[in-house]
């Protein structure tokens, strides 16, 4: 699947010919957290049983709503903060727990663990290259009072640019549509680790006049995929040495140059409501009593491909002396049907049931002396939803419950959270999450033609454990503080098979020992997140530290004990308040653990125990710039490589983190 990113973005410039970037007033009005529009850009009165037409009410950025999968709603912000440095990055949101690989567009380690509570069925896996596939949760939805477009740029590593490029307008008050194009390519630093995407979403929601029926829903369809060289031929003599004829990385030698591995996927969404009782017209905002029937429908196929001309002895061994060509295909459908129940004292409570039905499979079987290998994963899951929300005063409560009746993949899981609003800079909250749930599908099942990566172990894998207990505050004062406590059973992960010797070790080959397990002993995690930022005058210094703790039997799971990240900035109005001016410079650090290693025929990592990383600094300089509605960015990256003498700095073992580079970019609003 490939898209012309040149006609999709002449399309938006046409679109705009006339439209100009008018500094919108930043005043802000109450929201609706489902995000209806109340917006009446001009009055009528009756004069004499005529309407005539009055001035235009004026038009604020309050007017530009985003609205989310769970339909709460957040104004588009164009101002400038170091929030937006954060985010300014490929995946678009804060990557503190992440560690990014050297080339845009590639994998990213993690340095911590956490759950998503939206992944409640197996996924086709592959999560290193899915990393940056828009999920379900991740589409937005848009009501605006004028054509809306945002342009989103940023250069990459090496011939090749980043661009993401939306449009959304109203039609009406009540019909929105948008449409959306994320455009990658970068040839990276390092021979053949070259990346390449796309990503394409269109949405729509309405809502009829008298706010009886709305729909909205969205098609997505991706195309992610890069090559993969399998890390460095010689780490130590040519990256570690630091040799000066090495320092242009393209001359560095990689274990292999003959492969690649993609994700495929298209999506199909719906999510529609009928109230039963005709509301009333601001029922939405007086939270009046509602009876209403609600149904989802989601539609999806996606495969992951690896590919390679010619097999590699780093990988082992093949079945067919034929180019490898690994695919797996993942075909789902989900329908849900709720009842739902609205009260202004009573809260939101929605009651229902689903049906999931998917098909997980390989081109053939496979027969191996310990048994044959199923091609296909197949079968139907009839289960039960609720949710339930309310806010009295300043608690809210928030939970979401699902429970497979019958099925093969037989789960459950509860997400529940409460929360209090002390006053206007103090709010705490606490968090439960309990789940049980199968691993990914590749976990389970996997066919390949290398010998070593076929395994069946849908008998003999239990359902992965969570228990997570959390707290915490958020206050302006004495900052945010999140505390996560999990007790994980039945963890599955990839690692290395114990048959592995020494010789392997030293000639490369772990890769070709990846296997899927399954601990039986309990894992106690603890997560301490803070954050708190301290300014004086024109001067601040945002900081951000991660404490975590693992208790478990067996080296399985592996986060350092320790990340920082500490930003000092400067901010201020220059050239007569023309522009707002941001500058600083970002310290990050984690300490030293066994960095998960990386698997490129999987796309996945793995556990490893034979080499420890990290305990090197990241040091980036930015001179961020907003002028009108135009955030401007400039950033020298990972800065100290400049009179560094230890070229330790590794993003997974035998993967080099990024060497020193400068990078442009700007985010660009239109206003019609």
């Amino acid at each position: 699947m490939k898209y012309n990113l040149i006609v999709f973005m002449a399309f938006l410039l046409i679109s705009n010919f006339n439209w100009s970037q008018t500094k919108l007033p930043e005043k802000k009005e109450p929201l609706d957290k489902k995000g209806d529009l109340n917006l009446n850009r001009s009055k009528k009165d009756s004069v004499n049983g005529k309407k005539k037409d009055k001035e235009v009410q004026d038009v604020t950025i309050a007017n530009y709503k985003i609205i989310n999968f769970e339909r709460d709603t957040i104004i588009l912000d164009t101002t400038l903060n170091i929030n937006k440095e954060y985010k300014f990055n490929y995946l678009r949101k804060d990557d503190f727990e992440l560690m990014p690989f050297a080339n845009l567009g590639h994998a990213y380690n993690r340095l911590s663990r956490s759950e998503n509570p939206y992944h409640f069925f197996p996924r086709i896996g592959a999560s290193a290259r899915n990393i940056a596939y828009f999920e379900l949760e991740d589409i937005n939805y848009y009501n605006v009072a004028t054509p809306l477009t945002e342009l989103f740029f940023k250069t990459t590593m090496e011939r090749g640019q980043l661009l993401d490029a939306l449009l959304t307008l109203n039609t009406s008050k009540r019909f929105n549509a948008s449409v959306a194009y994320t455009g990658l390519r970068s040839l990276g630093k390092y021979d053949y680790e070259q990346t390449q995407a796309g990503r394409f979403r269109a949405t729509f929601n309405y809502r009829t006049l008298n706010n009886r029926y709305w729909v909205r829903g969205h098609f997505a369809a991706q195309d992610l995929e890069g090559e993969e060289s399998g890390g460095l031929a010689d780490k130590v003599l040519q990256f570690e040495s630091g040799d000066e004829n090495l320092l242009d990385r393209g001359r560095i030698d990689l274990r292999y140059t003959n492969a690649d591995n993609k994700i495929v996927g298209k999506r199909y969404f719906l999510d529609h409501q009928f109230n039963l009782v005709r509301p009333k017209r601001d029922s939405i905002k007086s939270r009046s009593t509602l009876l209403a029937i609600g149904h989802q429908f989601n539609y999806e196929t996606k495969y992951y491909q690896f590919l390679q001309s010619a097999r590699v002895d780093e990988l082992g061994e093949a079945l067919f002396v034929s180019p490898i060509d690994d695919k797996s295909t993942l075909r789902t459908t989900y329908n849900q049907l709720t009842a739902n129940f609205s009260n202004k004292n009573l809260g939101n409570l929605n009651a229902g049931i689903s049906l999931y039905n998917y098909d997980y499979a390989f081109g053939s079987l496979v027969i191996k002396d310990e048994g044959v290998i199923p091609s296909q994963l197949k079968g139907e899951e009839i289960g039960v939803v609720a949710s339930y929300k309310n806010k009295l005063g300043g608690l809210e409560v928030d939970g979401k419950l699902r429970y497979t009746v019958s099925g093969e993949l037989t789960g459950n899981m509860l997400d529940a959270q409460v929360g209090y609003q002390i006053n206007n800079n103090h709010r705490i909250y606490g968090k439960l999450f309990l789940s049980s749930k199968l691993p990914d599908f590749n976990y389970l099942l996997y066919q390949s033609d290398y010998t070593n990566y076929n395994w069946y172990n849908k008998e003999s894998f239990e359902n992965e454990q969570v228990k997570t207990l959390s707290g915490g505050f958020a206050s302006k004062w004495f900052g945010n503080l999140n505390i996560d406590y999990s007790l994980l059973d039945n963890y599955t992960y990839f690692g290395l098979a114990p048959d592995i010797t020494q010789e392997a070790i030293d000639a490369g080959y772990q890769d070709s020992f990846v296997r899927p397990f399954q601990d039986s002993g309990t894992i106690n995690y603890l997560k301490v997140k803070y954050q708190k930022e301290i300014k004086y005058k024109k001067w601040a210094l945002n900081n951000t530290f991660m404490y975590q703790e693992v208790n478990q039997d067996a080296e399985v799971l592996n986060v350092p004990q320790l990340v920082t990240r500490n930003t000092l900035y400067f901010s201020s109005d220059v050239f007569d308040k023309a522009m707002f001016l941001q500058t600083g410079v970002t310290f990050k650090y984690f300490s030293t653990y066994k960095m998960d290693g990386y698997n490129p025929l999987l796309a996945e990592f793995y556990t490893q125990t034979l080499e420890d990383n990290g305990a090197y600094p990241l040091i980036d300089l930015f001179i961020n710039a907003k002028v009108r509605q135009t955030r401007i960015f400039l950033k020298a990256e990972h800065l100290n490589t400049i009179w560094t003498k230890e070229y330790n700095y590794y993003a997974a073992p035998n993967y080099p983190y990024r060497d020193f580079v400068i990078r442009f970019g700007l985010v660009w609003n239109f206003f019609s």
